[in-house]
C-alpha cells in the first residue's frame, strides 16, 4: 500500500487531508511539524511526504533538505501560502515535485497526488540562480521535469492578469516539451537550460536545448504549418508518425507573447511579454 507523510502544524490541515486520502485507498501518517516528521520518516519509509513550508521547530523546506542529506528523501508537495519567489525556488532546490497553493483544494490535491505517484523517480533540477529577477535551471530531458518546472514558474510572480499568466506558462511549458522531445529526445541524462527574467518593463523566457535545431520548412507536425483550410492537418500528421499529442508550442508563443526570437541553428528561443 503507498504511504504517505503528512506534516503541517495546523490539525484541521492534517485532519482534512489524511481524511482525503484514507478514503483514496492510502496509508496515511501525519506529523505537526518537521522534527516530529524526522522521527517517522526515520523509522519507516515513505512514497510521499506532503509538507507545509512554514512551522514551529523545523520548517517544510529545511526537513526537505535534511531527509536528501540523510538519503531519505520521498516525493515531495510543498504547500504554502507564500508565494515569493524565495519559497518557489527553495523548493526546487529542495527537490519537490509539487507547489500547491493553501488553502488547499481537495479535487486539485488528489490530481496532483496520483500525477506525482505515477511518474518515474525524479531526476534532479539543477538550479543556476535563484534570484527573484533571474531564475536559471538546467532541466533533464522529461515530460515530468517539464510538468515540475511549469508547476513552480507559474508560481512566481510575473506582473500579468491570472488568465494572461495561465496562457503565457501553457506556451513556456509547450516550447519546453518541444525541446525536450526534439533536443534531448527524452533523455534524462541530456539537459535544457531555461531562464526566467523579470525587470519593471518585461517578463522573460529563455529556452535552449541540446540538439542541433530546426528550419521551419520542416514542421509539419506543428500547428503552426497549418494550412489555413485544414486547421487540425498537424494532429493528423502526429498521429501517424506515432508523436505525442501537441505540436502547439510556437503558434501559442506568437499569440501570447509580444516577441519570439530564435537563435539561427533554432535550438535557442526567447520570449518576451512587456509589462
Amino acid at each position: 500500500m503507498t504511504r504517505i507523510l503528512v506534516v503541517d502544524d495546523d490539525r484541521l490541515t492534517r485532519e482534512l487531508i489524511e481524511g482525503l486520502l484514507v478514503a483514496e485507498g492510502f496509508e496515511v501518517v501525519t506529523a505537526p511539524d518537521g522534527m516530529a516528521a524526522v522521527s517517522e520518516v526515520s523509522k519507516e519509509a515513505f512514497d510521499l511526504i506532503i509538507v507545509d513550508v512554514w512551522m514551529p521547530r523545523m520548517p517544510g523546506l529545511r526537513l526537505l533538505s535534511g531527509l536528501k542529506a540523510m538519503g531519505r528523501m520521498p516525493r515531495a508537495i510543498v504547500m504554502t501560502s507564500d508565494e515569493t519567489p524565495q519559497v518557489v525556488l527553495k523548493a526546487i532546490r529542495s527537490n519537490a515535485h509539487r507547489f500547491l497553493r493553501k488553502p488547499i483544494e481537495p479535487k486539485l490535491l488528489l490530481e496532483q497526488v496520483q500525477k506525482v505517484l505515477a511518474q518515474p523517480e525524479a531526476v534532479p533540477i539543477d538550479v543556476i540562480s535563484a534570484l527573484p529577477e533571474w531564475v536559471e535551471l538546467v532541466v533533464p530531458c522529461t515530460e515530468e521535469a517539464a510538468d515540475r518546472i511549469q508547476g513552480f514558474l507559474t508560481q512566481l510572480d510575473t506582473g500579468l492578469p491570472e488568465d494572461q499568466r495561465e496562457a503565457l506558462g501553457q506556451a513556456f511549458r509547450e516550447l519546453l516539451m518541444n525541446a525536450i522531445e526534439w533536443g534531448g529526445h527524452f533523455d534524462p541524462e541530456q539537459r535544457v537550460r531555461i531562464s526566467h527574467l523579470r525587470t519593471p518593463r518585461l517578463l522573460l523566457y529563455r529556452i535552449a536545448d541540446p540538439g542541433e535545431g530546426f528550419r521551419f520548412e520542416g514542421l509539419e507536425h506543428a500547428a503552426v504549418s497549418n494550412p489555413a483550410e485544414d486547421p487540425v492537418r498537424h494532429s493528423e500528421v502526429r498521429q501517424e508518425k506515432g508523436m505525442r499529442a501537441g505540436g502547439f508550442g510556437i503558434l501559442m508563443a506568437r499569440e501570447f507573447a509580444d516577441e519570439v526570437v530564435y537563435n539561427e541553428a533554432h535550438n535557442e528561443v526567447v520570449l518576451i511579454k512587456y509589462l
